[in-house]
């Protein structure tokens, strides 16, 4: 049997390990950063309104602007935001280079995941500065307290609290559960 028809045996062990991590060493070495500080990998939003949306994310998730560029008649191009250790990005619509809003489109199914000190509070605040509850806040089977909400533009969050530390194995046993229990 000439070696190019041998079957291979799997790789396992030590020996996976560290062809796994050669290969993810290059892959993130394929992943560029930037000098500004931006994470690799940063949400991009879309909103009908962008001054308003980051009036809201300032006052609601204590987001920090960077800055921002308008255009000559005052439409947000783009905008940065730092919300914790994360950015986000927004701009307003634009429908002529396909941005769109999740309230021109009717919808979206993104939804953008924050740990926040107090979620109970800031489920509070948003809905008191219009966004819609779309889950009260409530402890999870996974060790968090957590909620959703829509903000006024469109976009959905999972707003959470860190809880209880909850390992895999029993987040999976507790998951299972809730399907067969009802």
């Amino acid at each position: 049997m000439s070696k190019a028809t041998k079957t291979r045996k799997p790789v396992t062990g030590t020996v996976a390990r560290k062809a796994t991590n050669k290969a993810a060493n290059k892959v993130a070495q394929n992943v560029s950063s930037t000098e500004r500080g931006s994470l690799g990998l940063t949400p991009y939003i879309i909103v009908k309104d962008a001054d308003a949306a980051i009036a809201f994310y300032k006052q609601i998730l204590n987001a920090k602007e960077k800055y921002r560029l308008t255009d000559p008649q005052g439409h947000v191009g783009h905008a940065e935001l730092k919300i914790g250790d994360g950015e986000l990005f927004l701009a307003d619509e634009a429908p002529a280079f396909g941005a769109l809003a999740p309230t021109t489109i009717g919808g979206t199914p993104i939804r953008l995941h924050l740990y926040v000190a107090d979620v109970d509070d800031v489920i509070r605040r948003a809905q008191a500065a219009g966004a819609t509850v779309l889950r009260p806040a409530a402890d999870q089977f996974y060790g968090d307290r957590s909620g959703m909400i829509a903000d006024p533009f469109g976009h959905q969050w999972y707003l959470a609290t860190r809880g209880k530390i909850v390992s895999p194995r029993v987040m999976q046993k507790r998951y299972t559960a809730m399907f067969t229990n009802g």
